[in-house]
């Protein structure tokens, strides 16, 4: 198991910051999202990203959303540290749970140079 590298580190600590400051839902999603992308390598963050996801799916009274995120946080730690994630998804329910999506093209390249 590899420790997040500190680029992505705080890259992953800005998005979670944004998330929980967003003024608007869809902006608050949108950034898990991206949280959700450059932690899935990285067991703590990978789950940590999940509960936040599914607090936020509580707060907005999605059972959909909660339930599907409870799923993503009993399997995200594993998932990471056995290095089977799908790249690039954005970790919502809507996205399936193991379907690769494309990386944003900023994520991309603040990931391939932590690499």
């Amino acid at each position: 198991m590899s420790r997040m590298p500190d680029r992505l580190r705080s890259a992953y600590t800005a998005e979670m910051t944004a998330a929980r400051h967003a003024d608007d839902v869809t902006r608050r999603w949108h950034h898990l999202e991206r949280a959700h992308i450059i932690s899935q390598p990285y067991p703590w963050p990978h789950t940590h990203n999940h509960i936040a996801m599914f607090g936020l799916a509580f707060r907005q009274r999605d059972r959909r959303e909660a339930l599907g995120q409870v799923i993503r946080i009993i399997v995200a730690a594993p998932g990471s540290a056995l290095g089977r994630y799908p790249e690039g998804n954005t970790g919502r329910t809507a996205a399936g749970l193991t379907t690769p999506m494309p990386i944003p093209d900023d994520l991309a390249e603040t990931i391939s140079r932590s690499a």
